[in-house]
């Protein structure tokens, strides 16, 4: 009896490994475009620091400056704000491979809407880094220097520590301004309706302010300065759901009536 048998699953088998192929093959390009503007900026690494430390060092009394506590530090630290600077000089590219990937599964309405999503999730986390590197640093950190005025005390932040520090506050940020994204998905998914997220308005706006104070500073400036804008974002967030759950809504039958004979 000869053993060379067809499987009834070897073409999912194939499927299955041709898709793992080209994960892999997006993943790479995704890596490779990362990597291609970190090092095409690593020379200037040393300015990218000072730029991202400004709002730190304008803030802080005479005298004040930042210090090195780690014998590494002078070149690690300057290295890892320049590749997340890459990262998100990249993540276009980045995001396009994502879109390359999932495109063939979706149909052709789904199709229409990723693409404004994506472009709208990216503006709206540069918006949100903006807003923190522009209006919430400074803020937070003249409070904070001249606060230690009083006490006696003289500021000398750690320079991986303010990295880590700023680099949450961007995450936490250009998070929290995606609001609008994630209330457009929901309502168009159909797992939320319009109507139920606008009963839920009130439970958003108190979620927005104990967000706010669990992920910012103590003073309370700072922390009206993301819970302020959540709770406009997320009233964006339901105007923008009801023309996109409306347009969808549009489309779907128009491909209905196409289909059917």
């Amino acid at each position: 009896m000869s053993d060379d048998k067809q499987t009834p699953d070897g073409g999912t088998e194939e499927t299955f490994i041709s898709h793992l192929i080209e994960l892999r093959n997006r993943i790479i390009r995704a890596g490779a475009a990362v990597i291609v503007v970190f090092l095409s900026l690593v020379y200037w690494a040393p300015d990218i620091f000072r730029l991202l430390s400004r709002p730190l060092t304008q803030s802080l009394p005479a005298g004040g400056k930042m210090i090195v506590t780690d014998i590494t530090g002078s070149f690690f630290v300057p290295m890892k704000v320049t590749m997340m600077v890459a990262f998100v000089i990249a993540l276009p590219i980045v995001l396009y491979q994502a879109w390359a990937f999932v495109a063939p599964g979706l149909y052709q309405h789904e199709k229409k809407l990723v693409f404004p999503l994506v472009v709208s999730s990216y503006s709206l986390f540069l918006i949100g880094m903006a807003f923190a590197y522009f209006l919430v640093f400074p803020t937070v950190f003249h409070f904070m220097a001249h606060y230690n005025a009083p006490l006696g005390a003289e500021m000398n932040t750690d320079i991986d520590n303010y990295v880590s520090f700023v680099l949450t506050m961007f995450l936490c940020f250009g998070v929290t301004f995606e609001v609008p994204v994630v209330v457009v998905v929901l309502a168009r998914m159909g797992v939320v309706s319009i109507e139920k997220l606008k009963q839920i308005r009130p439970y958003v706006i108190v979620g927005a302010f104990v967000l706010a104070a669990v992920v910012t500073p103590p003073d309370m400036l700072s922390q009206l300065m993301l819970a302020i804008p959540l709770c406009i974002l997320y009233e964006l967030g339901l105007i923008a759901a009801r023309i996109f759950v409306k347009q969808g809504h549009t489309n779907e039958e128009k491909e209905n009536g196409q289909a059917t004979p």
